[in-house]
């Protein structure tokens, strides 16, 4: 008897708790390896990061959370300028956002409005997502322009240095406050 014959597109969307955003070099895998157990490529030219990192956060006390690293964002992403419907889909699984945004840019506080103009524009309820602001490489500013842009940034802005190691541990336990881990008892 002759066989039935199926097509299927299996889409994998990987499930991560904390979804990394953020430009290319902005210092997303360099955090990754910082919070967690993941030892993504780093390096200094763009889009080092062309698929998808996920890595488990120890909070201690038996508490983790997964966090996922997804390639830089480009502007025109959400319109599917480079991978960017590619690498926004997996975003759509995590339970809160996680901004990085570089210190030594030009204008940090708009990256971050480009930044969720493009996630908006992708899906428009990423913008009820929970959120945190990581104002990363303040290891390289003075920290006068640190202070100015932390209350720029608002009130869910961390200052931190994934090289140096600054604001770490603080960010986890928000990143971890947010997810609900710092209330349960296990």
């Amino acid at each position: 008897k002759p066989g039935e014959t199926r097509k299927l597109l299996l889409e994998l969307k990987l499930i991560g708790d904390v979804g990394l955003v953020g430009y290319h070099n902005a210092g997303k895998s360099t955090m990754l390896a910082a919070v967690s157990d993941a030892r993504p490529k780093i390096a200094e030219y763009p889009f080092t990061t062309l698929t998808p990192n996920i890595g488990v956060v120890n909070l201690g006390n038996f508490k983790q959370f997964r966090m996922a690293d997804i390639p830089g964002i480009i502007e025109g992403a959400s319109r599917g300028k480079g991978l960017g419907l590619d690498f926004l889909r997996h975003i759509m699984r995590t339970k809160v956002l996680l901004f990085i945004i570089d210190g030594t840019d030009d204008n940090p506080v708009n990256s971050l409005g480009l930044l969720q103009k493009e996630l908006a524009e992708f899906d428009w309820t990423l913008n009820d997502r929970p959120y945190v602001i990581a104002l990363n490489k303040i290891d390289l500013m003075e920290s006068k322009r640190v202070d100015e842009l932390t209350n720029a940034l608002g009130a869910e802005c961390i200052p931190t240095s994934g090289v140096a190691g600054d604001g770490i541990d603080k960010l986890k336990q928000i990143l971890g406050k947010k997810l609900g881990l710092n209330d349960r008892t296990e």
